[in-house]
């Protein structure tokens, strides 16, 4: 990634210990292509994602019953959901903890991984993805919508997490099992959060983008939306480097998900997250990122 990033690496560092104007980007060689954005008028679409904390148990009791689990090995396809809520993985020592939460786990999947806390001492442990059931994705805040449990314009993470908090848990696994894809987990020795660059993630500058236009590693340039505390847009953008580190199965086309890091505030920051902007993507004259127009298919719109 050095090799053919380290160059434009080094320039933007010029660029901003010197002044960091905008302007000024094309006197260090640094080319800029506006996205076209999913109406061709420039506006990308920014969610957010973090790495949850879920305090969990070793040992299932009344309170902390459901298991986080271990990527099995299935003979043909593995499990759905349903199935797995059914029990179809009891028995095989794939229980890596149980938390006292249904929705929080689903949380932990839907970011990909998340730290836990076992209770038994002070120590955080980092769980990584391993791996999923290989049934379809299917989105539970589109599920919400269409059954109109929430307005298409509140949806967030948040908003999902809110609903469930007031439903009982047969309903809240009900609607969870119109998702049949599943997420695995396995213990990481290293607390670093990596994505799919295999690089750790560094808060507010690393981002989830679609590989096919933005290969691990590219650098954008981006006019992100500034919230209040509410997750209400204030009126206001403010520009920012962004490394892109990461993908995502929801993560295409004219689509960022920004890392907000560890833990409660950096979820509420990641939950209330769906607002657009504008991005350029950046690349550096007489290099191998020269010329950062020519994405796939030209310039990148929907």
């Amino acid at each position: 990634m050095d090799r053919k990033y380290g160059p434009l690496y080094r320039q933007l560092e010029k660029w901003i210990k010197t002044d960091g104007k905008v302007q000024d980007l094309t006197k260090y060689g640094i080319q800029a292509a506006q996205l076209g954005g999913s109406d061709d008028r420039g506006n990308v679409m920014f969610t957010g994602y973090y790495s949850p904390v879920l305090e969990i148990r070793h040992y299932p009791d009344a309170e902390y019953k459901y298991p986080v689990y271990a990527m099995p090995k299935c003979k043909g396809r593995c499990p759905s959901r349903a199935q797995i809520y059914a029990g179809a993985l009891k028995g095989q020592g794939l229980e890596l903890g149980y938390s006292k939460s249904m929705i929080d786990v689903f949380m932990m999947e839907v970011q990909g991984s998340g730290f836990v806390h076992y209770g038994d001492n002070d120590e955080m442990q980092y769980f990584g993805y391993a791996g999923k059931n290989g049934h379809r994705y299917v989105s539970i805040g589109k599920v919400l919508i269409d059954r109109g449990e929430v307005p298409r314009d509140k949806m967030s993470l948040k908003a999902i997490h809110d609903w469930a908090e007031k439903q009982s848990p047969a309903k809240l696994r009900e609607l969870l099992e119109q998702n049949p894809s599943y997420v695995f987990f396995e213990r990481r020795p290293s607390l670093d959060v990596k994505g799919s660059a295999g690089i750790p993630l560094l808060a507010d500058s690393a981002v989830a983008g679609d590989r096919k236009y933005f290969p691990m590693g590219s650098v954008i340039l981006a006019e992100v939306p500034k919230l209040n505390e509410a997750g209400h847009w204030t009126g206001k953008h403010q520009l920012q480097l962004f490394i892109v580190l990461d993908t995502g199965g929801a993560v295409k086309r004219n689509h960022f998900d920004i890392y907000h890091g560890r833990g409660e505030k950096a979820g509420i920051a990641a939950g209330h997250y769906k607002h657009f902007g504008r991005v350029w993507k950046l690349g550096l004259k007489g290099t191998a990122t020269q010329d950062p127009w020519l994405m796939a298919n030209g310039q990148l719109s929907d």
